[in-house]
């Protein structure tokens, strides 16, 4: 392939990626950092609830639906869990924790943050055509490492003299991380 088509192609895809590319690596970030803080939503009301809870194991989706309807709470469940001796139930817009022995606990309500949650969305987003879509774009940035690696075509600052040392250095710290924390 001649350089100037090597130059092309890369300058094009990266062009045309350059959004998704740049959402992406935004939402990545956000989303290594999702146990410290909630990048998707933001708190909007904090209430206080005492209520009485069955025994653990009659807890069950229905019951956290009801209870959520109880407490006033219209949008649709997505899941409920006891752990650590708290009853967690997550709503589209309300997250409700109660400690099981005592009853007490809160609802907290919460807006989706907007064009962040709408980014960090394509990250977890599993339809059809989207994978589809992210897999031509995982082989365009395979393309786009490829072409910028090979299209110097001379110098000291070329694959050969000088880059394949950097690839290495870029390969090696992920793998290291792996064997240390993985």
């Amino acid at each position: 392939m001649k350089q100037a088509t090597i130059r092309n192609l890369h300058r094009d895809l990266g062009y045309f990626y350059i959004g998704l590319i740049i959402s992406f690596a935004f939402s990545g970030i956000m989303m290594n950092h999702r146990e410290s803080w909630h990048p998707e939503k933001y708190t909007v009301d904090i209430k206080t609830v005492q209520v009485k809870l069955p025994k653990e194991d009659k807890i069950s989706e229905p019951f956290a639906d009801s209870l959520g309807k109880a407490l006033g709470i219209d949008d649709k469940i997505r899941r409920h869990s006891v752990k650590k001796g708290t009853f967690k139930i997550s709503f589209e817009k309300h997250d409700v924790e109660i400690d099981m022995e005592t009853g007490k606990g809160e609802i907290i309500s919460f807006k989706k943050t907007p064009v962040i949650s709408h980014m960090m969305k394509l990250h977890k987003n599993t339809s059809e055509w989207w994978i589809y879509y992210s897999d031509i774009f995982g082989f365009s940035l395979i393309t786009i490492a490829i072409t910028g690696a090979i299209m110097i075509p001379a110098g000291r600052f070329t694959f050969k003299r000088r880059g394949w040392k950097l690839a290495v250095a870029g390969l090696v710290f992920p793998l290291l991380f792996l064997l240390i924390f993985g």
